[in-house]
């Protein structure tokens, strides 16, 4: 496809395995049936995501319990009680807290592609959680015996070393998830915990190669979880101008959902280098309404008078279930929502003459 296309990671769990999940960590299930379940989830996953034409595909994070938490899930120095991201619609989602130290990875992401490979031919995608999300584990009140500046450092190699793993076992992209950058100018409108997020995002590019660069995307968009937002109020024009000092080859930016996507578009233009891809957002995983082909195309084609075509992409506005356990999208309609950005961009290419 002459307009490069790409899912942003997660799909909704089926929802058996969100049953056997529960009846496991109620202690009622073997460790045998949870991974049964999972294999049978990734293969579903993996084919239905084949059936939509995409020409990149994700393992739909199926057995990650979410999308930020994966590398610490059954870590045995963390606390329930960490910081807490509230959602336009009144829920809260809460990290962990660190309680000491040293910070490790459990798990790293190298080992969910290798798994999903097992299942398909096609280019794998593959999301990795960033540094500065992480960071925030770390209380303010501190460790003792382990300071904050210990714990970024180690922070910074496991997270060189996740998304290492992933591009030395052939991932199509790694993509850092960077939910928070929006959120952190709700947090803090000075701008001042963006920018600290920048550096430290940036330290852990910094140890990869210009090659290797090419291959490594930033996401950002509001959140989205159980069809709510954590940060959609926050103008683009606060994060953009930081958001493109990102030492990244590839930049995926929600954009279906904006109120006023010519605006985004101008900053957007504005802001990044020539240097940078950009895939714009052209399906809204949180609005239950599934895209039409031509609703896919127009936005294509409105991006195309903004973005010159050979840095211009496409892609969902964000994940469709980044928590294993939101069922508030219907995994049909999270693939009929992929297959219409396929087609749609097709259509769109084959507009311009591209194709």
């Amino acid at each position: 496809m002459p307009i490069p296309t790409e899912p942003i990671g997660s799909i909704p769990r089926p929802p058996q395995l969100i049953k056997v999940i529960k009846e496991f960590q109620e202690g009622r299930l073997q460790r045998e049936k949870l991974d049964a379940a999972y294999g049978d989830a990734l293969r579903d996953t993996i084919r239905r995501f084949e059936a939509t034409g995409s020409p990149v595909i994700t393992d739909g994070e199926q057995s990650k319990p979410s999308f930020a938490t994966y590398p610490i899930d059954g870590l045995g120095n963390l606390a329930p009680d960490g910081v807490s991201v509230p959602f336009a619609d009144g829920h809260v989602r809460q990290l962990p807290r660190l309680t000491s130290g040293p910070f490790r990875y459990k798990t790293h992401a190298a080992s969910l592609l290798e798994t999903a490979r097992r299942y398909t031919k096609l280019p794998l995608k593959q999301a990795v959680i960033s540094a500065s999300l992480l960071s925030l584990l770390y209380p303010q009140s501190g460790i003792d015996g382990y300071p904050q500046e210990e714990f970024r450092r180690d922070l910074t190699r496991e997270a060189v070393a996740d998304i290492r793993g992933c591009l030395d076992r052939g991932a199509h992209r790694v993509q850092v998830d960077f939910t928070e950058a929006r959120l952190s100018l709700k947090l803090d409108p000075s701008g001042r915990l963006l920018q600290q997020f920048i550096d430290l995002n940036n330290q852990v590019l910094g140890h990869f190669s210009p090659a290797e660069i090419k291959k490594i995307g930033i996401h950002t968009c509001p959140g989205g979880d159980q069809d709510a937002t954590h940060s959609a109020d926050i103008d683009y024009a606060g994060l953009l101008p930081a958001f493109f000092t990102l030492k990244a080859g590839t930049f995926y930016i929600q954009l279906a959902s904006e109120k006023d996507r010519p605006r985004v578009l101008r900053l957007i233009r504005q802001h990044a280098r020539p240097d940078q891809m950009i895939f714009v957002g052209v399906t809204d995983p949180i609005n239950p309404r599934v895209e039409s082909d031509e609703d896919v195309r127009d936005r294509v084609l409105e991006a195309a008078e903004f973005i010159p075509l050979e840095r211009l992409g496409t892609t969902d506005d964000c994940g469709f279930a980044p928590f294993g356990d939101d069922t508030s999208t219907p995994r049909d309609v999270a693939f009929e929502k992929i297959r219409a950005r396929v087609t749609g961009t097709g259509l769109a290419a084959k507009k311009l003459g591209l194709s």
